[in-house]
């Protein structure tokens, strides 16, 4: 699959995933407000089993090759969820905490600031092609 599609494909899976996870964020600061990194964290839980379930069954639909899916949710949690925690956490804390941005403006910048670096750790990492051991 050519790249510029796969990389369609990941910003639809992304665009939905934003809707949840604002969605979550959102949900997660009514229930306990004031603890805007709490439910930061949340909320990015909810939204990699999320975009890793689209991304397995329509993203990277061509690279299912029998591999243990605990395996790769494994390496999509290693390399986007570390990437998402560290980037959403430390963004969150300087937009909400120092800016004052407001709380989905700032996580919405979050987002978008770590969605490339995401792309290229899956591609070539967290769905990548398994070559056969004997060649």
């Amino acid at each position: 699959m050519k790249l510029l599609i796969r990389w369609g494909k990941f910003n639809l899976v992304g665009a939905a995933g934003v809707v949840v996870q604002l969605a979550a964020l959102a949900a997660f600061n009514r229930i306990a407000p004031g603890h805007y990194l709490m439910a930061t964290a949340a909320a990015i839980e909810i939204t990699l089993l999320h975009n890793f379930a689209w991304h397995v069954n329509y993203t990277w639909r061509d690279r299912r090759d029998g591999s243990a899916l605990t395996g790769r949710l494994l390496r999509f949690h290693l390399s986007n969820g570390l990437v998402s925690f560290a980037g959403n956490i430390a963004l969150m804390r300087l937009l909400v905490g120092h800016a004052h941005l407001p709380l989905l403006a700032a996580n919405s910048i979050a987002i978008f600031c770590c969605s490339i670096v995401n792309f290229l750790l899956s591609d070539c990492w967290a769905f990548a092609r398994v070559r056969p051991t004997w060649a």
